[in-house]
Order: structure tokens, then sequence, then C-alpha cells
């Protein structure tokens, strides 16, 4: 087998630096609606507390 030329290396190389960069977008995407989720419920847990008492 042949050694892949310049071009294809430098294609390689940015397909994965594109997947990289979606993966991290992804990451901080479903981060954020972690947090998001853990504000609400900790909201209604202290809302219950202070107003079911």
């Amino acid at each position: 087998m042949s050694d892949p030329g310049p071009d294809t290396k430098q294609r390689n190389q940015q397909i994965a630096d594109n997947e990289a960069s979606r993966k991290t977008a992804s990451e901080v995407r479903i981060s954020g609606f972690a947090i998001a989720a853990t504000v609400l419920i900790a909201l209604a847990a202290f809302g219950w507390i202070f107003f079911g008492r």
C-alpha cells in the first residue's frame, strides 16, 4: 500500500477537527440541559419546602 498524500492527510485532519467541534458543541448542549434541569428541580424543592408548610 502506498502512503496517503498530503491532500488526503489534510482532508482527514479537517474531518477530525470538524468531528471534535461537533462533539464539544453536543457536550455543551447536554451540560446546559443538565444544569437547567437541576435548577428547576431545586427551585421546585425549595418552593415546596417554603410554601408547603
